[in-house]
């Protein structure tokens, strides 16, 4: 039995929220739950009952009490929610309106405002009433093409209060990824800031949008939010308006539209690395139910929190931090390059701002570890009760760089889920411990398995990630998706009824979880699946190396795995480190996981959300066309791999 890194002392449980529901379980439920599994294997059981639950703990705010919780608790895709209730997302998200700060935004520009929950309230009514005047009604689309900044919540909250539904892309997509979202959702208003600052330099935003507008007649209106440069000439974008000309009114009070609990809210897309992003459709009341369980259960959230998360507005933790309004708590906002203007940023504002729960990607812990910053050391943490990680698996290496050098004592809470359900399967728990490379646990009514090549739910060993029981926050569709055939292929064919998410993961003993990567990426060399984060994982202890991409090559009637590999700076990629990297990657994995060959790379491509395209890089060392290569942050990476004549040689 490993020992874990971490383990809740009884007065830090007996204080947490999820120790709190438990108990309110008993009471109310005739219950005598003693420990999270037991909570966990009711909630999946029972799992009407525990939403239920859920729903009054989160004290949803309702004109219009429910009917029923669930049609069919065994039905997916198609189980309804909460029929009969009526509700107002953004009204949940703006319940608290006095003078405790709610949004602390910090930039690259080194300007730092905050907005108390009073503030937020008066800006968001001034929002809601002009959105109004300009005709928005519920079911329109409202988008947002900003930096994370106070006016993305501003617009999202203006916009969800009408009944609009929402989505967003980050600054740095590229006029193509944001035409094949956007386009697809014919959205009536964009919002957008002029410009961004990316590593101390302004970026101009008006020309990608100027290019974007032409090809989405639908937008009647442009709202431009200043941020490099104040009231920027705007005569080359028709339909645009200052931001502070748009809000130009007395608005006091917001009008919230009350609507059904499955009311369309957010609008996420897929990273469309093989053809037009997916666009999923997904509740208001869904996504603040979900939401509100994890953040309140899983992250134990409370009001006197300070919360940040490391995201984009393109990334679905954008949407999952701004629900932690709803909580009370503050939230800290950060747009630009975490490493500047070095790479201990972000830690020095943990510092300043006083974080309590700090939220990340596993490919920045790593690369924080790779660049010798000790944050526990350099700073002032005291406040910090929780770190998040997510995006990939989290290697156990970093596990404890964390516990070393950020904090002994903070509950780590590796999390996994998606865009697609806008939140997790697997989180953190704060009554358990953390063991290294395994996530705590499976999400109270998450009905969560590994299952085995022959459907079956397997314990310690790998296998498939599936859900087996319906979810609130599941999309209520695809858009343009009349007969659900796409929202069908995407998780139903291969296992009907049976959610099939497409990671490769291990139930362990303990009911924690250890990720493997994507099983659409999974190598099988002569007939054994190997995870690529297994390779991943080994590969990031080397100081020589600063990234890789695994991926497996048709050869000789079977597979072997590739591996390529971005040297550090000062490094090359020699025949004695190609030894090294084989041998020690036998002696820690298998002779199984030994790559067939190991090449040097200038650069890795990943998604705009920061994700590797293993499946990219497959496709292209086999003449495979990669459609949409707009999706990739760095799309010029991908060139690299097209033809390699080291793969053509045994």
């Amino acid at each position: 039995m490993p020992k874990p890194l971490w383990v809740p002392s009884e007065q830090r449980i007996k204080a947490s929220n999820m120790y709190r529901f438990m108990r309110e379980v008993n009471r109310r439920c005739g219950t005598d739950f003693a420990d999270y599994e037991e909570l966990y294997q009711w909630s999946v059981d029972n799992i009407a009952d525990f939403w239920a639950e859920m729903y009054r703990f989160a004290d949803i705010k309702a004109t219009k009490p429910y009917e029923q919780v669930i049609d069919d608790p065994h039905k997916m895709p198609g189980a309804h929610w909460f029929a009969g209730s009526r509700l107002n997302f953004a009204e949940n998200l703006l319940r608290y309106r006095d003078e405790k700060t709610a949004l602390i935004f910090r930039g690259e520009d080194a300007v730092r405002r905050s907005l108390s929950y009073k503030d937020l309230f008066a800006a968001t009514a001034k929002v809601a009433a002009a959105l109004r005047h300009a005709g928005v009604v519920a079911g329109d689309r409202v988008v947002g093409f900003m930096p994370n900044m106070p006016e993305s919540i501003i617009a999202m909250l203006a916009a969800t209060s009408i009944g609009a539904a929402w989505s967003s892309c980050s600054p740095d997509f590229g006029s193509k990824g944001v035409l094949d979202r956007f386009g697809q959702t014919r959205p009536k208003i964009l919002f957008t800031a002029e410009g961004y600052f990316f590593k101390g330099k302004p970026l101009d935003s008006l020309a990608k949008i100027a290019a974007i507008i032409e090809q989405i007649p639908s937008i009647e209106r442009i709202i431009v939010v200043p941020y490099t440069r104040e009231r920027p000439d705007l005569t080359n974008l028709p339909g645009a308006v200052h931001y502070a000309d748009f809000c130009r009114n007395d608005a006091d009070a917001i009008d919230f539209a009350q609507l059904p609990f499955e009311h369309p809210l957010y609008i996420m897309y897929s990273s469309g690395t093989t053809g037009l992003p997916k666009c999923m459709v997904q509740s208001a009341g869904g996504v603040l139910l979900h939401q509100l369980k994890e953040l309140l259960l899983h992250t134990d959230l409370h009001r006197e929190d300070t919360i940040f998360y490391f995201t984009t507005c393109g990334w679905m933790m954008w949407n999952w931090l701004t629900t932690s309004l709803a909580v009370g708590a503050t939230l800290v906002l950060y747009d630009g390059n975490p490493f500047y203007p070095g790479p201990d940023a972000l830690w020095r504002m943990a510092q300043e701002e006083r974080i309590s729960v700090f939220g990340t990607s596993a490919g920045y812990i790593a690369a924080l570890k790779n660049a010798g910053v000790k944050p526990g050391k350099q700073f002032d943490l005291s406040p910090l009760k929780a770190v998040l990680s997510t995006g990939s698996p989290l290697s156990k290496e970093d596990f404890h760089f964390i516990y070393k050098d950020i904090k002994a004592d903070l509950q780590l809470a590796s999390i996994s889920g998606g865009s697609d359900l806008n939140g997790c399967f697997a989180l953190g728990n704060p009554m358990g411990p953390v063991y290294e490379g395994e996530l705590q646990c499976r999400g109270l009514g998450m009905k969560v398995f590994a299952y085995d090549e022959n459907g079956s739910p397997v314990i310690g060993q790998q296998g498939e990630l599936v859900c087996t029981a319906p979810f609130p926050s599941m999309p209520i569709y695809f858009w343009d998706d009349p007969d659900g055939k796409k929202y069908q292929a995407a998780y139903f064919d291969r296992y009907p009824g049976v959610w099939t998410h497409g990671d490769f993961i291990e139930v362990t003993e303990r009911g924690g979880l250890i990720f493997y990567g994507r099983s659409d990426a999974t190598l099988n060399p002569g007939g054994v699946r190997i995870g690529t984060a297994e390779i991943y994982r080994i590969i990031e202890q080397m100081a020589e190396i600063e990234d890789s991409v695994v991926v497996a090559q048709r050869w000789q009637n079977d597979s072997r795995v590739i591996l390529f590999v971005k040297m550090q700076a000062g490094y090359e990629l020699t025949d004695a480190l190609r030894q090294k990297i084989s041998s020690t990657i036998r002696q820690q994995a298998s002779p199984r996981h030994v790559p067939a060959k190991i090449i040097a790379t200038p650069d890795i491509p990943y998604t705009l959300n920061m994700k590797k395209v293993e499946l990219a890089v497959q496709k292209m060392i086999h003449g495979q066309e990669v459609k949409n290569k707009d999706a990739l942050k760095n799309p010029q990476a991908l060139d690299f791999f097209a033809d390699i004549k080291e793969l053509n040689f045994s």
